[in-house]
């Protein structure tokens, strides 16, 4: 890696990574970055201890992973992730819709625990669910590892390709925010939206280009395109869309610890698209160490 290192998605045991934040600001200074971003999903709960771990010469930029639902482009909707930067984590409706999707996402992950256990698995519900941090999102990982300790898969990835992933007969749906809505409260919390792996067809459904020009009309202020779901002509088509709508293109690992083979810093982002991250937020500040 050239220049500043700095990787702008990670996440930690508040949501469905398996470092502590403390653990993922050690584990970021171990990779040699400069710049990390803890990024859970629907919770801020990890801010305050990853910010006290910060050591000298590193800077933490606090966020969070918001699911969203959103028109795909082709006459439908599917889900898509944005990753949200420097906002207040005490403005009132976001902290409400923050709180109502960890509700829906641990409803969903006790659902689809319930019906694996029905069929027979060695899965039960009230554990899985009593291994869950107080008010924090349960996510399908937690249900993969309840998998692997039962001996039915060997990983996380084995446990989504067999009985976890979109369109299973365990999987459940949620309830997520509208894409405009989370842009918008976000933005009024003083924050900016990176649209998160948009192009990640693996994964499932996808956007296509005209949606992510229609975001961009609506304040979205980025795209991730260096990121390990991303082959290279996907990240060259994203970097000239984004170029095209003058997006920041970031480049980010998508860090769980040891829930994914990523590393940290796998993937990376430019300084300069950090810093115009930056210019546009005012909802709270970088943690500089």
């Amino acid at each position: 890696m050239r220049g500043v290192p700095i990787d702008l998605h990670a996440h930690t045991s508040c949501s469905d990574g398996t470092d502590s934040p403390a653990e993922l600001i050690t584990a970021a200074a171990a990779a040699g970055l400069d710049v990390v971003a803890i990024t859970d999903h629907d919770t801020t709960a990890g801010w305050a201890e990853a910010a006290a771990a910060v050591p000298a010469g590193m800077r933490l930029i606090r966020g969070a992973e918001l699911s969203c639902e959103s028109p795909n482009g082709r006459g439908g909707t599917c889900t898509v992730h944005l990753l949200a930067y420097l906002f207040d984590a005490e403005s009132p409706a976001l902290k409400a819709e923050q709180s109502r999707l960890r509700a829906e996402r641990r409803t969903r992950l006790r659902r689809m625990a319930e019906r694996m256990a029905a069929d027979g698995f060695a899965v039960d519900p009230d554990d899985v669910m009593d291994r869950l941090p107080a008010d924090s999102p349960g996510g399908r990982p937690h249900l993969a590892q309840a998998l692997i300790r039962a001996g039915v898969v060997a990983t996380v990835d084995e446990a989504f390709a067999k009985y976890l992933g979109t369109g299973s007969r365990y999987h459940a749906p949620r309830t997520d925010t509208p894409v405009e809505t989370a842009i918008d409260m976000i933005a009024e919390a003083g924050g900016v939206t990176v649209l998160a792996h948009p192009f990640a067809s693996r994964r499932g459904p996808i956007v296509t280009a005209s949606v992510i020009a229609d975001l961009a009309g609506l304040g979205l202020s980025g795209v991730e395109i260096d990121h390990p779901d991303h082959d290279e002509p996907t990240r060259a088509r994203l970097r000239a869309l984004a170029a095209d709508l003058s997006l920041v293109a970031t480049g980010s690992s998508d860090y769980h610890g040891t829930n994914k083979t990523v590393r940290l810093g796998q993937e990376t982002t430019a300084p300069e698209m950090l810093d115009a991250l930056v210019d546009k937020a005012s909802g709270t500040p970088v943690v500089v160490g």
